[in-house]
């Protein structure tokens, strides 16, 4: 069962989100693209989105693409432990969570930060992203 992260490279509370899944990724089991390359561009593209809009926190699972809140819940969910509770809030109507979603992506960049350049992984994780 393939999971793909797609995240914004560039954006600080993006960066450190990909760091805290692969520290509590026990299995392994989720890999990682950058929205702004190739397999991102391309992701975005078969799924007729806009190739220049970064603000969604995606999850790829077996050929279906979840965003926004539901992407972060669903992930939370396959991390297992104890996180894997937070899933409960699926139950909240999808219009309230994506909307506090959308309040935090709006003001990401001015709350966290951004970077120059992308995040570059180390040598050992170099094999869970994508490119």
């Amino acid at each position: 069962m393939e999971k793909i992260v797609l995240f914004d490279s560039v954006c600080n509370l993006c960066n450190s989100s990909v760091q805290f899944i692969i520290k509590h990724d026990k299995k392994g089991q989720f890999l990682f693209g950058s929205l702004q390359g190739n397999y991102g561009q391309e992701t975005l593209r078969k799924f007729n989105l806009p190739t220049n809009e970064f603000n969604s926190f995606m999850l790829l699972e077996d050929g279906k693409l979840y965003t926004k809140s539901t992407g972060a819940l669903r992930m939370l969910k396959h991390l297992g432990g104890a996180w894997s509770l937070l899933y409960a809030f699926i139950i909240v109507p999808k219009f309230i969570r994506d909307g506090v979603y959308n309040w935090v992506a709006k003001n990401r960049y001015k709350w966290f930060g951004k970077k120059e350049a992308c995040w570059v992984p180390t040598p050992e994780l170099k094999a869970r992203f994508l490119d």
